[in-house]
């Protein structure tokens, strides 16, 4: 189902393929309801919120500040109500962080123990070197569509798969710009038949960096060299004086998502058919 077609219904739901998985539907209107409620509500409330309302319920994070943030909200929550549902992570270790990043990921498990952290990487591969001997060296630069998919999109939809998931916590922010400028706290995403929530939505990027220093979070030390949103190291720089806070991503590309949050291209669609009909001919 389309995005118009679940305006047209009245409905969103979010369900993946699984059919073990409890279904979360929201009619328009009670979804606009919920959105208009929200949007006046701090962070920790709104987690506090969906952690009651959605089932199965995890935060998508690649260590960003807002991700981490949204870690340490989660850890004070849990501590507090221990008996609330647990919010386990999930990373997409696409092999192409930054060193800096991954001693970040060890660093964050050390201090938040009581969060569970599911790591997926490309399908069949565990190194830089097993990716490149199957997929061939810089295929970044050769086909960044295919990249984005086995990188990031396919072990996406594997861990919501296979960990059931019916909703996500993501870091997104209106001041990020893009794509972001506009998004709601809460969304529908019926592409992947989840539900996507956005609890800084409203948040700048120094109110998330005077957060992370407020809690003594653990953060990305690329941070202090000008990086402010960091992804693979290959599509990644530092952000210059002025410039937006996702300006360092895909520098000099007509691009601003990966495909993750984005809307299925015609081409991502026909790699997860191809994939679909390997599985079924095995």
């Amino acid at each position: 189902m389309d995005d118009n077609a679940s305006v047209d219904s009245g409905f969103g739901s979010a369900n993946s393929s699984t059919s073990s998985l409890p279904l979360v539907s929201l009619t328009a209107a009670h979804l606009k309801h919920l959105n208009k409620q929200l949007e006046s509500m701090d962070p920790v409330n709104i987690l506090r919120f969906c952690m009651v309302l959605f089932p199965n319920l995890y935060q998508t994070t690649a260590f960003g500040l807002t991700g981490l943030a949204t870690i340490d909200m989660l850890s004070k929550i849990q501590q507090e109500s221990p008996a609330s549902q647990a919010v386990d992570l999930i990373f997409l270790d696409t092999l192409y962080h930054f060193q800096e990043t991954y001693e970040l990921v060890e660093r964050v498990k050390a201090r938040y123990q009581n969060v569970r952290l599911h790591v997926f990487k490309p399908n069949g591969v565990d190194t830089v070197g097993e990716f490149e001997d199957t997929y061939g060296e810089k295929l970044y630069d050769m086909s960044a569509d295919l990249y984005d998919w086995i990188a990031k999109v396919e072990p996406q939809q594997r861990a919501y798969s296979e960990l059931n998931v019916a909703a996500v916590l993501t870091g997104r922010r209106r001041s990020q710009g893009g794509q972001r400028g506009d998004i709601d706290v809460i969304e529908v995403d019926e592409e992947r038949g989840i539900v996507k929530i956005n609890p800084l939505v409203n948040w700048s990027f120094q109110q998330v960096k005077a957060y992370i220093e407020d809690n003594k979070v653990p953060y990305n030390t690329l941070l202090d060299r000008g990086y402010k949103s960091v992804g693979d190291w290959h599509s990644t720089s530092p952000v210059g004086e002025g410039e937006d806070e996702r300006a360092g991503r895909w520098k000099g590309q007509d691009k601003t998502e990966c495909g993750i949050h984005s809307k299925k291209s015609r081409y991502t669609q026909l790699l997860e058919g191809m994939a679909e009909q390997r599985v079924s001919q095995a």
